[in-house]
């Protein structure tokens, strides 16, 4: 079955290419009622687009969201939701000169050989412009979220060798970084900066975290709530590895270090000392913060002539043209967000059905 499609219950399909008319997405399962317009949306989008600083692709497009059905004097209708944005800037004439050319770092040869035929421009399908319809429908299921208290926001962690140190929550929307560490922050742009100039790009790392998740979300044995999570984080393109809690740092503990001692807190609730766990335990929502890191690899599209083959397996030289990030990382953390929202509101309808009378 085509993989264009995530969620159960809150169900998310996106379509479109980069360089087709224009690109969207079907969110259905949204409960009817929920006060929605497109300002709601709009936000979220503006965060993830392109051309918002000197640290994006100078691509130039509004995304200015249309809501097309489910919606009706302002609230939700319960039928399907759909939403496109159209695409004003594409120069695909940019990738004529390499459509039979295998990008290094692309998707070009694994299209290919699943499909043998492929729209070249931009990546098409593959294009990180598909995660428009995904931060859209995100904006939706954050807005279901915050009716039960949750909230979920991410930050740009680290890139390179550079650490954020201090994590200050105001910061993050206050610099083109989308970094909680000003002076960090700060020397992140610089990095940013000479990257463009030696036409490399750089990786690093988004945190991202949901506060306020009622216990319980999670559905053993396949669909725990990290697996879901992790599938969700992994469907993000460039994202190489998801860790949650202590992540690859368990490996270095003892169970009496790992362990989180519960306890009942004073109005009546039971939660844990700490939360090197993450917020799930057995799969399953704990209450306590949910938290995630994503590790983001160099994006591939470089200006350096580097080695490829054609279509044919013929060796020849190739330099990518067209406009590019040198870093996904500020424009990933509001993709992050939304891919928790999406996976956490799916559960949280879900779980609304596994008790009989409630």
């Amino acid at each position: 079955m085509p993989g264009n499609s995530i969620g159960h219950v809150f169900r998310l399909t996106t379509w479109g290419e980069s360089h087709g008319p224009a690109v969207g997405c079907v969110v259905d399962g949204c409960p009817a009622g929920l006060p929605l317009c497109e300002s709601d949306i709009q936000h979220d989008l503006d965060r993830r687009r392109v051309g918002q600083s000197k640290v994006t692709s100078a691509r130039r497009e509004a995304d200015e969201v249309q809501i097309l059905s489910g919606v009706f004097e302002g609230r939700t209708t319960g039928t399907p939701i759909s939403m496109v944005v159209f695409n004003t800037n594409a120069r695909s004439q940019d990738y004529d000169d390499i459509k039979k050319l295998y990008r290094p770092g692309h998707a070009d040869y694994t299209w290919d050989m699943k499909y043998g035929f492929r729209d070249y421009r931009g990546g098409g399908r593959s294009s990180a412009r598909e995660t428009i319809g995904r931060v859209a429908a995100g904006a939706i299921a954050k807005k279901l979220l915050a009716d039960v208290g949750a909230q979920i926001i991410a930050w740009t962690a680290q890139m390179g060798d550079l650490h954020a140190q201090e994590i200050d929550e105001a910061e993050i929307e206050r610099n083109v970084m989308r970094c909680p560490d000003a002076a960090v922050a700060a020397q992140m742009v610089a990095r940013v900066e000479q990257a463009k100039r030696d036409r490399e790009s750089l990786g690093g790392a988004v945190e991202v975290r949901a506060r306020g998740v009622p216990p319980g979300l999670g559905e053993p044995v396949f669909d725990k709530l990290q697996a879901d999570l992790g599938k969700a984080f992994f469907s993000i393109p460039a994202i190489k590895a998801v860790e949650f809690g202590e992540g690859i740092d368990a490996a270095l503990m003892r169970g009496s270090e790992h362990n989180d001692p519960f306890v009942q807190r004073p109005d009546g609730s039971i939660g844990t000392t700490s939360n090197h766990h993450g917020g799930m335990l057995g799969g399953i929502s704990t209450g306590e913060e949910i938290t995630a890191r994503l590790t983001v690899k160099p994006l591939a599209s470089i200006a350096q002539t580097q080695q490829t083959v054609d279509q044919q397996g013929t060796p020849t030289d190739i330099v990518v043209k067209g406009r590019h990030d040198p870093t996904a990382l500020p424009r990933l953390v509001p993709i992050a967000e939304a891919m928790m929202a999406l996976v956490l509101a799916d559960h949280l309808l879900r779980q609304r059905l596994a008790r009989w009378g409630e």
